[in-house]
């Protein structure tokens, strides 16, 4: 392999320890070699910088153990060009393995400039990052406290929810607050506590209240509401840091909220998750292979054998495909018009998927360029436009070469 970085360290990290190897010299010759192993407390992480900065090391490369690599690379980070490598595609030829030879081959690989980094967003979006991903976390544990209640009740013979579309709204809390007070409720009270149409199916609830309510069940129910109302109160503390964090990206949230399905929430996870700086991904393909969102490759003797979409963001691909089933939805829009093009071949999940993809590489060319969504409308693509790109599409699938020359009308 040949040396393009003079001075260059691979780091083996792990919960306890980092090995570091570096590599020195000129690069025509054999390089010279140092190992130290360090702690990786504070101190020990600072012992390593001063160790690195001594042999004037400009490159370190490492490893995304976990969250092992988090406390050195916020040590390191401003005083060398830090590369986070993927573990699968930098691993060692199978062999002898122990830390000190796989710090060797890290720093190895980084010398001939073999090691591609990944995405590390700057401290501010990672902040960011860690709001919007336990925003979701909890919005999941509230979910799931719903339904917890959603069955306690149905075991107490309470068919509320027949009749009730949600619960947890204004007058579904009034209604379960006085069956948790143990409360015998009557047409009149149940008049009182409910809002809008409700009030026509007053008889239908007052009889779906007519269960067997226990103690027991009053008391399971309390906890879940309690925690419900415990859990809904962090999400508006969260929603309040994360307004707060995104100041600064307004333009860019501005943006992304012209592209239909998007809402600032879940623009703000986009940011998080991919940053403002579209020059850390040197195409869109680049990005939605990152993402995990881009069709799989799985081809052998001229016959595919599967498409399925590699693992990647999880965060980006989930709320992608929420802002997907909300795009399909507004029917005069080109991206509904492609989904819906789609789903009749495809079916509703690779569709979506699809759909998903086509938004994220929008979102990548419009932060690029700062330009915001332009809509085509849901006829973009004139039919014979439609019919062509089929038909070119499947001669070349056959293995021709297609020419397209206009005829011009005599």
């Amino acid at each position: 392999m040949d040396a393009i970085l003079e001075r260059v360290a691979g780091l083996d990290v792990h919960q306890e320890t980092v090995v570091a190897c570096v590599l020195y010299g000129h690069l025509d010759y054999k390089p010279k070699r140092k190992t130290k192993t360090f702690g990786t407390t504070t101190k020990e992480l600072l012992n390593l910088q001063d160790w690195l900065a001594e042999l004037k090391v400009t490159d370190v490369a490492m490893e995304s153990t976990g969250v092992y690599w988090k406390p050195v690379w916020n040590i390191l980070e401003g005083s060398f060009t830090l590369v986070l490598a993927n573990a699968q595609r930098i691993k060692n030829v199978p062999g002898r393995k122990t830390d000190v030879s796989d710090a060797y081959w890290i720093a190895k690989l980084l010398r001939a400039g073999l090691v591609e980094s990944s995405f590390v967003p700057p401290i501010e979006i990672r902040d960011l990052r860690d709001l919007t991903r336990y925003r979701r976390k909890l919005l999941g544990h509230t979910t799931s406290e719903k339904n917890r209640i959603h069955k306690i009740l149905q075991d107490a013979n309470i068919k509320l929810s027949t009749y009730i579309t949600d619960l947890f709204g204004v007058s579904g809390r009034a209604l379960l607050k006085a069956i948790l007070n143990g409360e015998v409720i009557e047409s009149d009270q149940v008049m009182g506590m409910v809002k809008t149409t409700l009030k026509k199916k007053v008889p239908q609830i007052v009889e779906a209240l007519n269960g067997r309510v226990r103690l027991h069940h009053r008391e399971l129910i309390t906890m879940h509401y309690d925690h419900l109302l415990y859990i809904e109160k962090q999400v508006e503390e969260l929603e309040s840091k994360i307004a707060q964090l995104v100041t600064p990206y307004q333009e860019e949230i501005n943006l992304l909220i012209t592209i239909p399905g998007i809402k600032k929430d879940a623009a703000a996870t986009i940011l998080a998750e991919i940053g403002i700086d579209m020059s850390n991904f040197p195409t869109d393909r680049h990005l939605s292979s990152w993402s995990g969102l881009s069709p799989g490759n799985n081809e052998s003797a001229g016959k595919k054998k599967g498409s399925k979409s590699n693992k990647g963001n999880k965060g980006l691909k989930a709320v992608l495909c929420q802002v997907s089933w909300a795009a399909m939805k507004k029917r005069d829009s080109r991206l509904a018009s492609f989904y819906y093009r789609l789903v009749k071949t495809r079916g509703p999940r690779k569709a979506n998927m699809a759909l998903a993809h086509l938004i994220l590489k929008i979102i990548y060319q419009m932060l690029k360029t700062k330009t915001s969504y332009e809509e085509l409308g849901w006829d973009y693509l004139p039919k014979k436009e439609r019919k062509k790109d089929y038909f070119i599409k499947k001669l070349q699938h056959m293995g021709y070469e297609v020419d397209i020359q206009e005829i011009k009308p005599a």
